[in-house]
């Protein structure tokens, strides 16, 4: 298939299922974090999931190429990563399996109805406004500080979408763990799971995989540790496994 790309914008392979996606490398391009969540998140046939802040759209691809689930949903503030997450499910032949929607993750419940959804995934700014340097350019800077939403946004709108005993999948920051646990606990979003994600064997973690449950019983377990690289630039197999290499 043919495309159009924008000025800035470049197609990049999955290696998956010979998958693309559209992304400007000026504004924003997915991340590890992205590729790690879709990784951990686990989706059973027929169920139906929504990813709050899809940005292009590369976790409901990735899901879709790796699990069986009936129908994947992006919900995206931003238009422009909106027009090139339908622009990239369109190249790669999956509009009968993908929607990409343009709205606010603080309505998302009022947009999509409650228990809407088996499982939601989310990989939601991870700064507030008093961490670190806000960047200039406004798509960077909304992806990475809550400009837009807040976490307990996330959380929030994430216990009404979801149906009884539905799953919340989230990778965020280890330094914001007390909150975030206290967030989902306060929404009755039990952790079930969780993943710390290390750059090296001997560094601190630099990321945290969690699994929720909707009304589910008190029970978390702390899974073995991830380590991205085993030398520098050099991926360990299990991160080259979940990338598909």
């Amino acid at each position: 298939m043919t495309i159009n790309l924008l000025p800035g914008e470049r197609l990049d392979e999955l290696q998956r299922n010979g998958y693309c996606i559209i992304q400007n490398p000026e504004k924003f391009c997915f991340g590890m974090d992205a590729v790690l969540l879709s990784g951990f998140s686990k989706v059973k046939p027929d169920e139906v999931v929504l990813d709050l802040g899809t940005g292009t759209g590369i976790i409901p691809i990735l899901l879709e190429a790796k699990t069986k689930g009936k129908h994947f949903t992006g919900l995206e503030i931003q238009e422009e990563s909106a027009n090139m997450a339908r622009r990239s499910v369109a190249y790669n032949g999956l509009e009968e399996k993908i929607d990409i929607v343009s709205g606010d993750i603080k309505g998302a419940s009022s947009l999509f109805g409650a228990s809407s959804f088996d499982v939601i995934t989310t990989n939601p700014p991870y700064m507030t406004g008093q961490h670190g340097l806000v960047n200039p350019d406004e798509a960077k800077a909304i992806a990475r500080h809550e400009l837009k939403c807040s976490l307990e946004d996330v959380i929030r709108e994430s216990a009404k979408l979801l149906k009884p005993k539905g799953r919340f999948y989230m990778v965020h920051r280890p330094f914001r763990l007390a909150e975030i646990m206290t967030c989902m606990v306060r929404y009755k979003i039990e952790p079930k799971r969780m993943r710390f994600v290390y750059p090296y064997v001997d560094k601190e973690p630099n990321m945290v995989l969690i699994e929720g449950l909707r009304d589910g019983n008190a029970r978390v377990t702390i899974e073995k540790p991830l380590i991205v690289y085993k030398e520098p630039n050099v991926y360990t197999d299990e991160i080259y496994d979940v990338y598909g290499y």
